[in-house]
């Protein structure tokens, strides 16, 4: 049965309200040569479910995955392995409660999860408090810039040069609407981060400096310093967290004095899916925490005096305060929150010690063996499993080449930063645990006869 909610009568009124004569007015702003005027040519009008099926398995055979190859790709989306359990237990009943979990009686699955993650998120990241997740780490790298400006009543925000370049893309699309003053920088291919050039910066009008760690580049810096010069003019620090199996083997931002820390948790129990669905990570100091955007699941006890939980904190409130609300994002990643906890359960304190350890020496040991290489050298004096190497010609045709043979071979910089010449050399290479001595032979020895 087909579901029509609206009449001709129905589209007449909206259209008569708005003042278009027809639909096709509601899109003269598209260019004429991008509007169809009929199907889309070479698409059959219909097929049955067995062949649809077969031709995108067909289609899907050209992608060359994460599994079939020698992989080093990195850049905010990394490969890990990740254990069968943690699909086994997504699925059992007591997570598929409520997805929105407004009516906690109903959700006790979907609240202890969250209340479980947020805790994990928190001490990870070294901060007093959690929230229930965001959609990804760029809308969450951009709330933590809205959340200084709130807390500070400052518009300038410092946005340091080692930041992804697409964080840094989100949040000028976004502060296209809202009046933030964003200062940017291009990265350099140096060993050390630019946090002294951070620091130099700040000033009474700041609001708040944000800054990666580890950086795009892979570079590891002590944020202390700039933590105290940023609360010295009364500004916020907000570190940008990528790779959080990192924190398995460095200190936590939060230790270091940053008053919001953020990032992407796909590294653990997500997978990379091909670009998503991902999840924000969004934790601060608990004297900020109404200002913090998304949901906040709080403990509590029920009439019995049982244990239960409920939505403590949330913005849904946007919906009657409009432009006065703490955020635009009123929902949460529910399942990947809840894969990336599984995963950090099963793997305990411990294990993501020993999983951090495994990455970094495997980073170590390929970083030496490239750096012998003639024609590439590591820039990085500081990494966790990924690290920038300056190859003697431009990385995005060597990239293209050794995919061609099968050898994923890393980030070229060009590809982030099209229009800067400085940086079209450099390679942006990740090592985690699922790559094998042959991934590294393939790679050196496809380096070796690209650059000879």
């Amino acid at each position: 049965m087909r579901y029509l909610p609206l009449t001709d009568a129905d589209r007449g009124e909206m259209l008569a309200r708005v003042g278009a004569k027809s639909v096709d007015d509601l899109f003269v702003d598209v260019p004429e040569a991008a509007r169809l005027d009929g199907p889309i040519h070479d698409l059959p009008l219909h097929a049955s479910e067995m062949a649809v099926e077969r031709h995108m398995a067909k289609l899907s055979r050209q992608n060359l995955s994460a599994g079939d190859a020698p992989f080093f790709l990195g850049c905010g989306a990394y490969r890990h392995h990740v254990p069968a359990s943690v699909d086994h237990i997504i699925q059992r009943g007591e997570f598929l409660t409520a997805y929105t979990p407004y009516q906690p009686e109903i959700a006790q699955g979907t609240l202890q999860m969250t209340y479980e993650f947020q805790s994990q998120v928190a001490r990870l990241f070294g901060c007093d408090v959690a929230n229930g997740s965001m959609y990804d780490g760029s809308t969450a790298c951009w709330e933590a810039i809205t959340m200084a400006r709130r807390v500070t009543r400052r518009a300038r925000a410092i946005l340091s040069s080692g930041l992804h370049p697409h964080y840094v893309s989100v949040a000028r699309t976004m502060a296209k609407f809202t009046g933030d003053i964003l200062e940017t920088g291009m990265p350099t291919l140096e060993a050390a981060p630019d946090t002294d050039s951070l620091i130099d910066r700040i000033d009474d009008e700041t609001s708040c400096v944000v800054v990666q760690y580890p950086d795009i580049l892979g570079r590891i810096g002590d944020l202390s310093a700039l933590a105290d010069a940023c609360h010295a003019k009364k500004a916020l620090l907000i570190a940008v967290v990528t790779e959080p199996v990192a924190l398995g083997a460095i200190k936590a931002p939060g230790d270091m004095g940053a008053d919001i820390v953020v990032g992407e948790g796909q590294s653990l129990g997500v997978g990379l899916q091909f670009g998503g669905p991902y999840v924000g990570l969004f934790a601060c100091s608990e004297k900020l925490v109404r200002q913090m955007p998304g949901r906040l699941t709080g403990e509590t006890v029920d009439a019995e005096g049982k244990r239960g939980f409920v939505l403590t904190l949330s913005t849904r409130e946007q919906h009657i305060r409009r432009e006065k609300a703490t955020s635009n994002i009123c929902t949460s990643s529910v399942l990947c929150a809840l894969a990336m906890s599984v995963h950090m359960t099963l793997l305990g304190e411990k294990g993501l010690r020993d999983l951090a350890a495994l990455n970094h020496a495997k980073a170590c040991r390929l970083a030496d063996r490239l750096d012998a290489l003639p024609g590439v050298e590591v820039i990085n004096d500081s990494f966790f499993n990924e690290f920038t190497v300056k190859l003697s010609k431009e990385a995005r045709p060597v990239v293209r080449a050794m995919a061609e043979k099968g050898v994923l071979a890393g980030v070229s910089l060009g590809r982030l930063w099209p229009d800067a010449e400085a940086l079209a050399n450099g390679l942006v290479i990740a090592v985690t645990e699922t790559v094998t001595d042959e991934d590294v032979e393939a790679l050196v020895s496809g380096l070796e006869e690209a650059l000879a």
